[in-house]
């Protein structure tokens, strides 16, 4: 893909995606198979799939300080560093400059962010898990916030879609909590987790346990994108995979987005308002700022997707103010910036399992074990002290279990505690939901302004009651499973836990029926300003225990679909 630049004779397009991420990138390809000629704008800059992953291919010696992170490396990125990821040798040019990136706490928030082509689908954790009624009706059935426009059936074929397109390796389990899906064949589980699953299944009525579902292709079937092939089982997945195993846009679907002839791609492009015109009720285009240059264009378009990110695009959603829109595009409910989800977790249990000492495994396997929600699904399942529910990550290794955990893969001091090179260990860690509450939220600071000029995020959000109850029940839980399965030196844990942390910042500019409550409708459309489309975490009206993007993905495609046929009427 090469690099554009702002051309005077190229201003107008069919339509414009704001980010290239996981929804981005899906926007783009969508659209342009749409035969829509669509610019496709990243604020930061251009990589392209195998030539841009410095790390790919290194090994530990490879690095300086044995790949741990220098002084300076943790200044660059101070609060991104209290993950214990971020600021490692093989991934940290991934994760963005704090000093140049600078953001407001009020209370702790973990924003980790990653401004490049590709946005975070280089680095996620790529746990891809269906959505059920039970998580769209749950707030319609407690009374809390508001009820999902949508129901499973809505979703359900935007699923199949993706899940073909992308490649994701699972076993299908008939549980209505978590709908099967389209499968690439499971990950095999190694023998520890294979009696764990077994004991599990014996001891705990209602409880499956199955390996991760990830959008890895485990066999031979060619898939759509950039020369991808099965998953080599290396395990370094967070610095770009070469091989396009695993699912992100650079490798898939920016290049068939690519390969119809209608995408216009601009890295560097920071995209801060949208233009709204009162006299038509729509959006003609967006304002962006070169990053580099800092010089100033606009692009217009018939219709725009946001898809820069949770917070990102509901930032941008702020600063679009108008005498129609003086809160910011979209804004007549209130709600832009409200209701910051993510999903809490660092609470579970590890320990020792004897025996198996001639057993091992080939390969590095890039996820573990997933135990699905079983908890508020009626009957005996159902708690006093907190709803919704959660469910496990984890795995059992000789080595480190958090391995199999892409966003646990930290807390060095613990691991040296616990785990023992040589024997075999297994933990996990749960996920839990957090709820919809409106006082969490972010907010613009136009005080503090970044080097573009442009106003900074404050976060005020935390996990409250419901959730703290819920994690005393993750950590119980995860002790008598292993007691269960055996195992010996068990150790529980609760480790601090502040939004962010997760990396699944969802909510802000929630999806609902009713204007007055909400920022967009049933087909991500903004009520008010019906050619601005949002479709990733911003729109998610409740969080679910499992982790979004693969209901981005799917909502993103869905909306795609509706665009094009809105546009072909004539209705936006």
């Amino acid at each position: 893909m090469s690099k554009f630049y702002y051309n005077e004779e190229q201003d107008s397009y069919d339509a414009i995606v704001v980010g290239t991420g996981i929804s981005g990138g899906w926007a783009a390809k969508e659209l342009c198979e749409n035969g829509l000629k669509t610019l496709v704008l990243e604020r930061g800059p251009m990589v392209k799939h195998r030539d841009d992953y410095p790390t790919a291919n290194m090994d530990p010696w490879d690095f300086p300080h044995a790949g741990q992170a220098t002084r300076e490396d943790i200044k660059q990125q101070e609060k991104q560093s209290r993950t214990g990821y971020t600021t490692s040798a093989a991934s940290k040019h991934w994760f963005v400059n704090d000093l140049k990136h600078p953001y407001n706490e009020v209370k702790r928030f973990d924003w980790m962010r990653g401004y490049h082509v590709g946005g975070r689908s280089i680095m996620w954790g790529r746990h891809s898990y269906r959505w059920s009624d039970i998580d769209f009706e749950a707030n319609k059935n407690e009374g809390i916030a508001v009820d999902w426009p949508v129901r499973y059936k809505d979703i359900a074929p935007w699923y199949d879609k993706v899940e073909k397109f992308i490649g994701v390796s699972g076993e299908n389990l008939g549980l209505p909590q978590l709908p099967d899906g389209q499968f690439e064949p499971m990950m095999e589980l190694n023998c520890v987790e294979d009696l764990f699953r077994g004991k599990v299944s014996e001891h705990f009525n209602g409880r499956a346990v199955t390996a991760g579902r990830v959008a890895h292709i485990n066999s031979d079937k060619k898939f759509e994108g950039d020369g991808r092939v099965r998953c080599q089982f290396r395990n370094r997945c967070i610095r770009g995979c070469p091989f396009g195993g695993y699912f992100s846009s650079v490798s898939s679907t920016l290049p068939t987005a690519e390969r119809t002839g209608n995408m216009t791609l601009r890295p560097d492009s920071i995209v801060h308002e949208i233009i709204y015109d009162p006299n038509t009720k729509k959006a003609t285009g967006v304002k962006v700022i070169d990053r580099e240059t800092k010089e100033e264009f606009e692009f217009k378009a018939k219709v725009i997707f946001l898809c820069a990110s949770a917070i990102a695009s509901t930032s941008i959603l702020m600063q679009s103010k108008s005498d129609r829109f003086e809160n910011g595009l979209g804004n007549d409910s209130g709600e832009l910036g409200h209701n910051i989800m993510d999903h809490h977790f660092l609470a579970g249990a590890s320990g020792k399992f004897d025996g198996f000492e001639d057993k091992y495994y080939k390969g590095r396997k890039p996820n573990g074990i997933y135990i699905p929600r079983f908890r508020n699904l009626g009957g005996d399942s159902n708690m006093k002290d907190f709803v919704r529910g959660y469910g496990y990550q984890g795995g059992a290794g000789r080595g480190n279990y958090e391995e199999m955990i892409a966003e646990a893969s930290f807390g060095k001091e613990y691991k040296d505690a616990v785990l023992s090179p040589g024997g075999w260990s297994m933990g996990m860690t749960a996920f839990g939901e957090i709820l919809p509450y409106h006082d969490n939220k972010m907010t613009l600071d136009y005080d503090k302004k970044d080097e573009w000029g442009l106003p900074t995020v404050t976060f005020d959000a935390e996990i409250k009651e419901n959730e703290l109850n819920m994690r005393k029940d993750m950590t119980d839980q995860a002790v008598k499973m292993l007691e269960k399965a055996g195992a010996r030196d068990i150790e529980p844990y609760d480790r601090p836990y502040a939004l962010g942390l997760g990396i699944h910042e969802m909510g802000t500019a929630r999806m609902g029926r009713d204007p007055k409550t909400s920022v967009v409708n049933g087909n991500n459309q903004v009520h008010a300003c019906k050619n601005v489309y949002v479709t990733d975490g911003a729109f998610m009206t409740s969080a679910s225990c499992v982790n979004p993007s693969l209901t981005y993905m799917a909502f993103t495609a869905r909306a795609v679909h509706h665009a094009a046929q809105e546009l072909k009427k004539g209705n936006i």
